[in-house]
């Protein structure tokens, strides 16, 4: 009798997502009330659901040899070492498609809050300093203004769609350009990056990290862009130069930022926390109740799948 396939959970999931899953394989996942080593739980597993939070390295792989297939519950896949996955025939796929709405309203609400200095004014305003008149916080429009968006895969496009309810002119950049005909009906047109720097109001980052985008917007670049503009990352940490993004906003160069993602998160450089023109979340994009549930059924579905006989989706390994 062939034994039936293993699966290792890192984090425990209700026991209704598994009714499933449970009539094909053995399930493993760690009790709800603390934390197991990954390790322990996946020992022995043929396939893993794992979260952005659980690293996924050599020598967890060499702990856990049987390991033919691993799927994120994330869009981003940096916290695994595909290289090393791959080379042990280990296919890696992750969650993409749950996060695409709930990541483009975060980044519009970067937008918004860093652009009208919402945060600002709420601790003005919890401070008692507010004594009647006119507050200080004067903002820029997001309304009638330009967005450039740097990365027009399905993130950009929702934002695409976003924007044209504040009315917004929506230009973008990326590595292809969108079909004409996709292009038309989203009403967006594409620039050179430097070019979309220049002429935007605001501009919001939504590109996969690599080396290729490592400090994409670097000091040379981020000196293109309008003094009065804003700009929002919500892709990953490291696309910008935290650095020198901070001493665009210290010096005035830059109006103001709302950062989802960090360069060695979760720490963040001092400079960034004390500048008040700079919206920081603790990276949500995808942080909803919705949003986490359709990223766990996007993950069981996909492994259901392979268990019956059907091709890995979202695969991320050559």
């Amino acid at each position: 009798m062939t034994p039936r396939p293993v699966v290792g959970l890192s984090r425990p999931l209700p026991e209704e997502s598994l009714l499933a899953l449970r009539e094909l394989a053995d399930v493993r996942m760690p009790p709800e009330d603390r934390r197991a080593d990954l390790a322990d739980v996946l020992r022995g597993a043929d396939h893993a659901l794992v979260t952005p939070y659980e690293r996924v390295d050599d020598a967890l792989l060499d702990a856990c040899p049987t390991l033919r297939r691993i799927i994120t519950v994330s869009a981003g896949y940096d916290h695994i070492d595909v290289a090393a996955c791959a080379s042990r025939g280990i296919e890696v796929a992750n969650t993409p498609g749950a996060v695409v709405a709930a990541t483009a309203d975060h980044a519009f609400g970067l937008l918004l809050a860093a652009s009208r200095r919402i945060v600002e004014a709420d601790a003005y305003t919890r401070s008692g300093s507010w004594s009647g008149g006119v507050a200080p916080f004067l903002g820029q429009d997001v309304h009638h203004s330009t967005l450039g968006i740097v990365g027009m895969g399905r993130i950009g496009q929702q934002l695409a769609r976003r924007a044209h309810g504040f009315d917004m002119e929506v230009v973008y950049h990326g590595r292809r350009r969108l079909e004409p005909t996709l292009e038309s009906r989203l009403g967006v047109r594409r620039l050179p990056l430097e070019e979309l720097l220049a002429h935007s109001d605001a501009v919001i980052l939504q590109v996969s990290y690599s080396p290729g985008t490592h400090h994409l917007l670097d000091e040379r670049r981020l000196a293109l862009m309008k003094p009065s503009a804003v700009l929002v990352n919500t892709s990953r940490g490291g696309v910008v130069d935290d650095a020198a993004l901070a001493r665009a906003l210290s010096s005035g160069r830059l109006a103001g930022a709302g950062l989802d993602v960090f360069e060695g998160e979760p720490h963040l450089l001092p400079e960034l926390r004390s500048l008040p023109n700079v919206v920081l979340t603790p990276h949500l994009g995808a942080h909803t109740v919705t949003t986490h549930r359709r990223m766990a059924q996007e993950a069981l579905t996909n492994l259901i799948g392979t268990l019956r006989g059907a091709e890995l989706e979202n695969r991320v390994t050559p």
